[in-house]
């Protein structure tokens, strides 16, 4: 499986670009507290991950576009040993013969090198020997202390003592040989073995040095490396566990390269995430039809914690059902899963029954942006959240556009076209449906109200969420639209009108009132064409702002 490479950052106080991928989600459990040692051009670096990571970060020590290129590239196929060996359940285990032939690789690499006599080993600032050009003496110095620092390490009798500065060998030396990872026993094994190898080319080197060059007897006592027999699965053998978080992530980094969209990867983890939960258990294999008819049934009576109520079907359905029937269709089509246990699990609808129009009234929509006009934010909401609340409503009025393309506006998505202001809804911001750019004019009552002003203000990037270390906004993104739908229902409390859809029937309501075009109203607002001759030709930003000049201001005062 292949992770896509997110495009390498700067932290504002570097110039350096750091290399950040996301840790997959099934991948999180079994990696934390564990010390990746990943290469990075002719060096090793230490990545220990936390609890709370999620993401891989850490500088790519050049500012060369190439070497950058070419180091993300290296780093990332280190990843995905690492990710690959985790899934392929237990680490592999050697026997001491198997270890002492590894270290003899070691001590062909250090030793070996004693007929360059400008070449030595000197201890590193961050713990880790390795080999540095130096003068004859400086040689003398690096091996005295590399010499007494190794002794040192071994004279404790703890293996566990030469992880720092012998680690990432370790690590290089097992990706040489094909071994993703091993287990804790022959960790500590191979750091010893190691560590002894070592100290016999330090004094291979110090004869070297000293004019000896002749033969090493203790070369020979480095078996050929033989690598260990891989369990072959059998049919009494327990098959590999394939995970339920396994698989949304796997599944979803295949659909990320084709554009599905984030928050559809966050509907379906969570119903994935709810299925495991109920279930009590990770393990696709063990899924039943029966455990899917049990989960429907038990989220059917399940209260959302938003709402307080007992969720809708129509969310049970499009929601959870949609969700795991997708997984696991994915799963069987890639050989994961033998059969898909929520294909036939179905769950019928009633008409639902229609109250009221979909649309905020006159006065709904007035009280809202009423609100928003005087809102002031509590002691401790951050500026762009408080920020939100005073001028979304008031776009979504005058635009129709869903609330999320709303809250991921930019500042450079302002700008000016001739005589008129535009809003560019675009994809490269977060999400858009479509998938299509599209222009809105800003309508002049938006000027009065000093939106212009506020975006001039400003500082570069996103004006309403901030953007995660992994220089995403999904996160912030869906809390911010959560948090502006509780606002809405703090003052709208009909729950037969949707506190962030009513803004886009209410658009095509008014401007239908109004004498706009509706093939004009559907450019504004996204909306497909409904016939073959309305997709040809564009709709002008001339067109959209004598459309705009039509839409009614909307009096609050």
């Amino acid at each position: 499986m292949l992770y896509r490479l997110v495009r390498p950052v700067k932290r504002p106080d570097s110039s350096v670009p750091q290399f950040v991928q996301r840790i997959p989600t099934d991948i999180l459990p079994l990696v934390a507290g564990r010390t990746l040692s990943l290469p990075l051009g002719a060096e090793t670096v230490l990545v220990r991950v936390t609890p709370k990571m999620r993401s891989i970060r850490f500088s790519l020590r050049t500012r060369d576009p190439a070497e950058v290129k070419a180091r993300q590239g290296q780093v990332a196929s280190a990843l995905e040993r690492h990710w690959t060996a985790l899934r392929n359940g237990a680490p592999m285990s050697l026997n001491h013969r198997q270890a002492t032939a590894l270290a003899g690789d070691l001590y062909r690499s250090w030793a070996d090198a004693g007929a360059d006599r400008t070449l030595a080993v000197q201890l590193m600032p961050d713990g880790r020997w390795a080999r540095v050009r130096v003068t004859p003496e400086e040689e003398a110095a690096g091996f005295a202390s590399a010499k007494e620092n190794l002794e040192a390490a071994l004279a404790t009798g703890d293996p566990s003592e030469l992880q720092t500065p012998l680690g990432p060998l370790v690590d290089r030396l097992l990706r040489d040989r094909g071994i993703g990872s091993v287990d804790d026993d022959t960790r500590l094994l191979l750091l010893e073995t190691f560590g002894l190898a070592l100290r016999d080319a330090f004094a291979a080197r110090e004869r070297n040095a000293e004019g000896d060059y002749s033969p090493d007897p203790k070369a020979a006592r480095f078996p050929e490396f033989e690598p260990p027999a891989r369990t072959q699965c059998t049919a009494d053998a327990a098959p590999p566990k394939t995970t339920l978080s396994g698989l949304v992530a796997d599944w979803w980094a295949e659909r990320k390269a084709a554009g599905t969209k984030h928050g559809t990867f966050e509907r379906y983890r969570q119903a994935v995430a709810n299925l495991s939960a109920f279930l009590g258990h990770d393990d696709a294999n063990r899924v039943t039809v029966e455990d899917v008819i049990g989960f429907k049934d038990h989220r059917l009576a399940s209260i959302s914690p938003r709402t307080g109520k007992t969720l809708s079907a129509q969310t049970v359905k499009s929601g959870d059902l949609n969700g795991l029937k997708v997984i696991f269709g994915w799963a069987v089509a890639n050989k994961r899963l033998a059969s898909n246990p929520a294909k036939d699990v179905t769950l019928k609808l009633g008409k639902p029954q229609k109250l009221r129009g979909k649309g905020f009234t006159d006065e709904e929509a007035s009280a809202i942006l009423k609100a928003a006009l005087e809102y002031k934010p509590p002691r401790g909401e951050g500026s762009s959240v408080a920020a939100a609340k005073r001028w979304v409503p008031w776009l979504c009025a005058y635009s129709g556009a869903r609330l999320g393309e709303m809250c991921q506006l930019r500042k450079r998505d302002i700008r000016q076209h001739g005589q008129h202001w535009v809003i560019t809804i675009t994809p490269d911001a977060g999400t858009v449906k479509t998938n299509q750019a599209r222009e809105v004019v800003l309508h002049p009552h938006l000027f009065e109200l000093g939106f212009l002003e506020f975006v001039q203000k400003a500082p570069a990037g996103h004006l309403f969420v901030r953007e995660a270390a992994d220089g995403t906004i999904w996160k912030s993104l869906g809390s911010l639209k959560s948090r502006m739908a509780l606002t809405v229902r703090a003052t709208i409390t009909d729950a037969n009108v949707a506190p962030n859809h009513g803004w886009r029937h209410r658009f095509k309501t008014v401007g239908r009132e109004a004498g706009i075009d509706g093939w004009v109203l559907d450019a504004i607002q996204g909306h497909a064409a409904r016939t073959e001759g309305e997709g040809y030709g564009e709709v002008t930003v001339k067109t959209l702002a004598d459309a705009m000049a039509k839409f009614p201001r909307i009096d609050v005062r």
